[in-house]
């Protein structure tokens, strides 16, 4: 009987949590709020833990769900034009990447040693581009979640409000050489009915999965699902959609369990990182300008868009914003995405390989 008690009440307050995470992110939304559907379901999980004054548990497959959601959501977003693209300009974009990586190395650094984090979750949180995917890898691996999505958003918000601000300084409304950009080509695919989308997707993500089991895959319940539907997307001849409310709800889910995880000790902590992290990100924006100038000198192609081309991270705002100034709309999405990719790629391997090394050291 006390089992089934605890059941229902249990069962009742996972149902009212969502349906007051649910009617507040529906609110954010209407009002513009930045990352609705990850950062308020993340702030109801903390206020959640805060007035329950304990520890609260979720189901761990909301995590997981959330995690697979997020890692297609991820994969479709790339496509051939996007490789299309960088390569006519890789070695000048390889250097930028490897400057602006080697300075966000060094940042997750400097926060591990100056502000009792974790060496693996300090770099996860540094890392720029895919934040939501990088809070999504560190449940996988092991890191500390409430730490990675707080250096994650901190620099994103960081970076929102920063980069439009000084992109509006440098706008060059044409460039000085044409540069030949492969635009999104018409997706002519014939369509299939959305069960068998979610049918084939969900195969293809749980068939990534058991090979990334296997071949022992760093942070394989996001990478292998990624990797996995990258393929389906590119290479599968019909087209695969999935309604905007999944990814919705994908996101809602694991910001819900980053939430729920919070605790009132580690406040102090997180409080000390994110102070070092605004001054990081704001040296790591200033390197990542005279990157985007570099890159402009070697290719010709206009300052805006090889200074929005390099920021590190925030895609929604550095998107808009190119809208925004006429920029090369094309071209900065291709260099974010390609770089968004090699990070996607080797940051497991990278952060994995630190994390043994950490555990060796308490050994």
């Amino acid at each position: 009987m006390n089992f089934s008690h605890f059941s229902y009440r249990y069962f009742l307050h996972i149902t009212i949590l969502f349906l007051f995470t649910i009617t507040l992110t529906f609110i954010g939304d209407g009002l513009n709020f930045p990352l609705p559907w990850l950062l308020i379901p993340v702030l109801v999980g903390i206020a959640w833990t805060l007035i329950n004054q304990k520890h609260q548990c979720l189901p761990k497959s909301f995590s997981l769900i959330g995690q697979a959601i997020l890692a297609i959501l991820t994969a479709s977003r790339f496509s051939f034009d996007t490789f299309t693209t960088a390569q006519s300009y890789f070695f000048p974009l390889l250097m930028c990447i490897v400057v602006t990586a080697s300075f966000s190395v060094l940042n997750g650094y400097l926060i591990y040693k100056f502000a009792d984090i974790d060496l693996s979750s300090s770099f996860l949180g540094s890392i720029p581009g895919a934040g939501a995917s990088f809070v999504a890898m560190s449940e996988d691996m092991g890191g500390d979640t409430m730490a990675v999505a707080v250096l994650q958003y901190s620099r994103i918000l960081i970076v929102s409000v920063i980069v439009p601000i000084i992109a509006h300084f440098y706008k060059t409304p044409t460039p000085l050489i044409p540069v030949n950009i492969a635009t999104q080509s018409l997706n002519l695919l014939p369509s299939l009915p959305l069960p068998i989308n979610l049918i084939i997707i969900s195969l293809c993500a749980y068939i990534g999965i058991q090979i990334g089991k296997i071949i022992k895959l760093p942070s394989n319940l996001f990478l292998a699902p990624f990797l996995s539907c990258l393929l389906l997307f590119c290479f599968f001849p019909y087209e695969i959609t999935l309604p905007t409310s999944i990814f919705q709800g994908g996101l809602l889910l694991l910001g819900l369990s980053i939430g729920v995880k919070f605790e009132i000790q580690a406040l102090q902590k997180l409080l000390k990182a994110v102070l070092l992290q605004i001054v990081l990100v704001l040296i790591l924006i200033a390197v990542c300008f005279f990157c985007g100038y570099g890159f402009h000198l070697i290719t010709q192609v206009d300052t805006l868009t090889a200074f929005l081309g390099s920021t590190p991270g925030g895609l929604s705002s550095v998107m808009a914003t190119v809208i925004q100034l006429e920029g090369n709309f094309s071209f900065v999405l291709a260099m974010q995405m390609t770089r968004m990719l090699l990070i996607l790629m080797l940051s497991p391997f990278f952060a994995t390989s630190l994390l043994k090394k950490e555990e060796n050291q308490h050994i």
